[in-house]
């Protein structure tokens, strides 16, 4: 079965959640999403991985990009490697760039601290989501971009919600992880064994 999912012109998430719908309405075959920006073709993107199956992306001469996915051929997911397991299966959510209410200054202390903290605590988060004033952790000039990368580095998903970079005119300031949208976000917070909102 072959389906296409016109999503040129939509707001984020909705070329995800289109793409996921006709992913789910067939057994297998090849569902062909085409948007016409970076950032949904690359939100597209990171939600076919998650679910293990095959994609290509092609870029049109007008700047489209028509993605390829086919359904039923999965690939081997990483997780399933033989590795020693040192995540666990947790989601921390980072709602603000402080912790807590009070001192703006204690806050950005705090949060700095935390962050340390998780990169000397073993099991490891799986995935950090950074939202609203959170996503200034993740771009120029945060104290603690070198404590994330270091995180990132052994495996910690790091997203940073790409409407909250907009909105804070940092969307070409982010120093790690990647840029995603409201249903990853919700679907992590959904499907993770626990979750943390700071």
């Amino acid at each position: 079965m072959k389906k296409e999912v016109d999503a040129r012109g939509k707001a984020c998430p909705k070329p995800v959640i289109m793409t996921k719908k006709a992913l789910d309405e067939i057994e297998s075959g090849v569902v062909i999403t085409i948007v016409d920006n970076e950032i949904a073709k690359e939100n597209v993107s990171k939600l076919v991985k998650s679910m293990n199956y095959n994609f290509k992306v092609e870029k049109t001469k007008d700047n489209d990009f028509i993605i390829h996915i086919t359904k039923g051929e999965a690939v081997e997911a990483k997780r399933n490697t033989c590795q020693p397991n040192i995540f666990k299966d947790m989601t921390v959510v980072f709602s603000s760039d402080k912790m807590g209410k009070g001192s703006d200054e204690l806050g950005k202390i705090l949060m700095k601290g935390f962050i340390y903290t998780l990169t000397e605590s073993i099991p490891y988060p799986s995935t950090l989501l950074f939202l609203n004033s959170g996503v200034k952790l993740t771009t120029e000039g945060s104290e603690v971009i070198d404590d994330l990368k270091k995180l990132e580095e052994q495996g910690v998903e790091i997203l940073s919600c790409g409407t909250c970079l907009d909105y804070y005119d940092l969307k070409d300031k982010l120093k790690v992880g990647e840029v995603t949208n409201m249903y990853t976000i919700l679907e992590n917070m959904k499907n993770a064994a626990n979750t943390i909102v700071l």
